[in-house]
């Protein structure tokens, strides 16, 4: 017999349901000569400090370099402690079981780096030596999950696949670990968390948030005509921006008591191609769903993994927009069964079956799964969420297959009195893949033609206006724009070469960005707000502690992507780079430690439950230094961050000041006194009505 390893029960469910293993036993399902059982995800994670022995945050244990690396079962927080966890033991039980008792084993989980990280540790936790192979699939169709098994790969070849994830998941642990201690260390004032992705991402948008709270607009006006001939009207702007509206005003007087005209000075007309967007791979349609329906990153990955596990599309976790030339046969196949779905025939009359567009086909920018698909399955039962990630990538499928886009730009030159205006528009020559979803302009306005003009023509102006206009920050971050960031790191690294060797490298993975916006978040590091993502006090706060450091280095982090992917490619020692890491971490923890911040005074005050122990006040809580008291006091209430004054006032008079602005669970906003009772319990005491 042999077993069958997939990452989660649903896809389990979905092997063992084309393999015949049909019998239901505790834990997997067995049949026809295969036992599939499953994972939740990572059953086996790296040890913490304490496994090794070591108390957290200790200044004498750092930097901690475990030497070997432990393995340990998954531990869940119970009761403030750590446990192991016992649905994840009971399953390795399971697992172990199986492994012992099968010739070979088949991985059926996750077809990536995190897949493979999952099946090899709990092999090695194991210490199984079961031969092992390999099956690699893009859907969980019936179809692709027949063809998977009847093209099963050696395990070995997969060796560089987990190389690169074991030693991204120790130079993660390495750093994150000793840089979190050591700056919560030298704080003094809570858990600050730091990490080799996390902390990048987050100087990116506290410089970003920065740059536009220090930004001083400056207003300026501008003067738009109105023309017309052979009844067609355009506006033209002039190119001169008055910083004075006086003196804008003044000149349209000008131009209305002398009633002058526009000359054309000059006209230029160019075609611009636009080709066909590729396939989404999983960041750009996690931009796209950002930008369109304000889905967060982590949300749109939830619902394209549930679509992905219902068989409706492809696997989502993919950092490529192109397909194999061998997939490109099925290309056909796949939109004729989105064209017997209503919302897809109009799209499926556009294109121009038989003379497809090719150019999402390139071998070589497929690694390990290709761009985003739907599969020959007709979607049923979607939730409103699901239809609308599920159109993105269906309707792409159509643009990608579409001509290009053909437009003619044409600007205008004119001059009135020896100050130049600009006219500009774009007319449609071949409508193309922007025909799928009828998006033709950008930025551009549309003009279908422009009355015939001809350079030295001499133009009537028939209304003239001033515009009020500013200068306009830098826009803040959304998450498609920092997605976009986190994707294109290597850009924006200052030296050239550098630059060139980092140019398609991000920080992050496709897989891993959104985990790394909601840890962000988590750490109240930063915030959503409306369509943003702001900085919190605290988040500059750790910004302004590490931003000249080289852990908050946005090309340092491009530069360890870069080195995975050799590691994944057998083209980079792995145990070098670890050591490089390991120095690094060294060095970083030192300097961290080094760093003198200024405490605020926090006044000394007896806990009032106990009478006996001092609080401890941090940024969101304030709690007896006795764990046997358990009085504990979270600092925001109703959406209001309560001042230390006002905490003192409230354990020695038993009542705040008057808190104005707080807000109630069901929006409604008020003032009142926070009062603390003879239980130390606390409760309102409302403004009295005047």
């Amino acid at each position: 017999m042999k077993a069958v390893l997939a990452e989660k029960p649903s896809v389990a469910r979905e092997i063992a349901m084309v393999l015949g293993a049909t019998e239901k036993k505790d834990g997997y399902l067995t049949g026809n000569g295969y036992a599939v059982t499953w994972a939740f995800g990572h059953l086996i994670t790296l040890g913490m400090p304490e496994d090794y022995g070591i108390s957290a945050c200790k200044k004498q244990t750092l930097p901690i370099l475990p030497d070997p690396f432990k393995l340990t079962i998954r531990k869940v927080r119970k009761d403030k402690q750590l446990i192991t966890d016992p649905g994840v033991s009971k399953q390795l039980k399971i697992i172990e079981k199986l492994f012992t008792s099968c010739s070979s084993i088949i991985v059926a989980t996750d077809s990536g780096r995190e897949g493979e990280l999952i099946f090899r540790y709990i092999y090695e936790y194991l210490n199984c030596t079961l031969p092992f192979e390999r099956l690699w699939i893009s859907s969980l169709t019936e179809k692709a999950i027949r063809h998977g098994f009847q093209n099963l790969k050696p395990g070995h070849l997969y060796d560089g696949l987990f190389h690169a994830a074991h030693y991204r998941n120790r130079a993660d642990w390495l750093l994150d670990i000793n840089t979190t201690q050591a700056l919560t260390i030298a704080a003094d004032d809570g858990l600050y968390s730091l990490g080799r992705v996390q902390t990048p991402t987050l100087a990116l948008l506290c410089k970003r948030y920065r740059e536009y709270k220090e930004f001083t607009s400056q207003q300026y006006w501008q003067i738009e005509l109105m023309h017309q001939k052979d009844f067609v009207e355009f506006k033209s702007l002039g190119v001169l921006k008055f910083s004075d509206k006086k003196q804008a005003e003044d000149f349209v007087k000008s131009l209305e008591r002398n009633r002058t005209i526009a000359t054309v000075s000059a006209i230029t007309s160019h075609p611009i191609t636009e080709q066909a967007p590729l396939l989404f791979d999983l960041t750009g349609l996690q931009k796209e769903a950002n930008k369109r329906f304000s889905f967060s990153a982590e949300r749109t990955l939830d619902i394209a993994q549930s679509l992905y596990e219902k068989k409706f599309i492809t696997y989502p976790l993919t950092g490529s927009q192109y397909i194999s030339e061998d997939l490109w046969p099925d290309i056909p196949d796949l939109i004729r069964v989105l064209q017997e779905w209503e919302p897809y025939k109009t799209a499926a009359s556009i294109i121009p079956w038989g003379n497809f567009n090719k150019s999402i086909v390139e071998d070589a920018n497929v690694t390990h799964h290709h761009g985003l698909l739907t599969t020959e399955k007709i979607p049923s039962a979607l939730t409103s969420e699901e239809k609308v990630i599920y159109d993105l990538i269906a309707f792409r499928l159509f643009e990608a297959v579409s001509p290009p886009c053909v437009k003619e730009i044409t600007e205008i030159s004119l001059q009135v009195l020896h100050y130049d205006f600009t006219a500009k528009g774009q007319k449609i020559l071949q409508t193309g893949w922007r025909h799928i979803n009828g998006n033709f302009s950008e930025g551009i306005e549309e003009i279908r033609q422009f009355p015939e003009l001809k350079e030295g023509m001499d133009l009537k102006i028939k209304m003239f206006a001033v515009l009020e206009k500013k200068t306009l920050p830098p826009s803040l971050y959304t998450e498609e724009s920092l997605l976009s960031a986190m994707e294109n790191a290597g850009k924006d690294v200052e030296e050239t070469e550098q630059r060139k060797i980092l140019k398609n490298i991000g920080i992050g993975t496709p897989a891993t960005r959104a985990s790394i916006i909601e840890t962000l978040i988590h750490r109240d590091y930063i915030k959503r707000e409306n369509r943003s993502l702001i900085s919190t006090d605290k988040g500059l706060k750790v910004y302004d502690l590490v931003k000249d450091k080289k852990i908050a280095d946005v090309s340092l982090t491009a530069e360890w992507e870069l080195e995975m992917q050799c590691i994944e490619n057998n083209e980079c020692n792995a145990f070098e780079f670890q050591k490089q890491i390991e120095n690094y971490t060294t060095s970083v923890t030192k300097e961290l430690l080094q760093i003198h911040i200024e405490q605020p005074h926090i006044p000394k005050i007896i806990c009032p439950k106990c009478k006996t122990q001092h609080l401890v006040i941090h940024d969101h809580i304030v709690k007896c230094s006795d764990t046997r008291c358990n009085w504990l006091l979270f600092r925001n209430i109703c959406g209001i961050q309560i001042s230390l004054n006002d905490i003192e006032s409230l354990v020695k008079t038993r009542k705040t000041s008057l808190i104005k602005g707080m807000k109630s669970k069901s929006g409604k906003i008020f003032n009142a006194h926070i009062i603390l009772n003879d239980k130390a319990e606390i409760s309102f005491e409302f403004e009295k009505s005047q």
